[in-house]
């Protein structure tokens, strides 16, 4: 039972004083009203109205409850008129920083209802690269974190964490199938950035006992395409020129609609940590404490994935 909207309705069964004017004053069929009111009395377990044939009459314990709930429902109008001055009040030009792909996959469709929310705050976004530390001159700095602790001297939210993943489309799979286990990537075309050495494949299922949870370093060797822009590869990967290892915000949609799969199901690279930084605690403008709110409203906030939610708690 919504009890904002029993109790509203309550109140103008009163002031309409009649189940069937309330109705049509409130858009509602007499029967739902009925049917409210008598959910209402149930949970309170008190009659508030009694019916006769010409008129309602309140019930003693009725009327304190209607003097009660009027008192109630102003202070609601009344903190929602102000929480909507206050959202109309808010304005100003906001300078964010964020990683090229973040913005493009995930930041920018979020915009959409940050708009909607504070439509007197406009967004600069600016998006070089790969954002590792806070730039001062940004109001929030978004950053992406691999493994090890976040540095510097400076105040940070946590938004998300994202996996990096083994992806390829389908065409690509038809013609080269699909690899199982590390020990199967020497057969594939495999696109990674420029990158010396080995790197660790781990297993989503850390295996007790065994060095790095069972990670098995890899030799990436010669790669079709080696590149450190996300979007390029992930562009190559659609096409079907190899697998690329993509974090799941990047590959979250084409996942979705079967345009990309995930392969080597199991293993991932690693997990990235996306946190949203800002100068100081102090002062913080009212456009940045409520964009940085929201980000994580919609983010989530914690050390989840939200764009692999099946793999939640299967990752190191």
């Amino acid at each position: 039972m919504d009890r904002l909207h029993s109790m509203r309705v309550f109140c103008r069964v009163i002031d309409c004083q009649g189940f069937a004017a309330a109705a049509r004053d409130l858009d509602l069929s007499a029967s739902v009203v009925t049917r409210l009111i008598g959910e209402l009395e149930s949970h309170l377990g008190v009659r508030l109205i009694n019916r006769t044939t010409r008129k309602l009459v309140l019930t003693e314990a009725g009327e304190r409850y209607l003097e009660q709930v009027r008192r109630i429902l102003l202070e609601v109008d009344e903190a929602e008129a102000s929480a909507r001055s206050d959202a109309a009040a808010l304005c100003g030009h906001l300078k964010v920083l964020a990683p090229p792909a973040f913005s493009a996959h995930q930041l920018a469709r979020q915009l959409v209802g940050f708009r909607q929310r504070y439509p007197g705050i406009t967004i600069a976004l600016t998006a070089p690269g790969i954002i590792e530390t806070l730039d001062e001159s940004f109001d929030i700095s978004l950053i992406s974190v691999g493994e090890g602790a976040l540095q510097g001297d400076f105040v940070a939210r946590r938004l998300a964490s994202s996996t990096v993943i083994f992806c390829a489309s389908p065409d690509y799979v038809r013609l080269r199938g699909i690899p199982t286990h590390p020990r199967d990537l020497p057969d594939h075309e495999l696109m990674v950035p420029p990158y010396p050495g080995e790197l660790l494949i781990r297993p989503d299922q850390p295996e007790a006992g065994r060095p790095q949870g069972g990670a098995l370093p890899f030799n990436f060797g010669v790669s079709p395409l080696a590149t450190t822009h996300v979007d390029t590869a992930y562009a190559a990967c659609l096409a079907g020129l190899g697998l690329a290892m993509l974090p799941s915000y990047v590959a979250a949609e084409a996942l979705q609609t079967g345009r990309l799969m995930r392969v080597l199901d199991g293993w991932h690279l690693f997990v990235v940590t996306l946190y949203a930084a800002m100068p100081s605690r102090k002062h913080v403008p009212a456009k940045t404490r409520v964009f940085l709110d929201y980000l994580i409203d919609v983010f989530g906030g914690c050390e989840r994935d939200p764009w692999l939610p099946s793999t939640q708690g299967a990752m190191t």
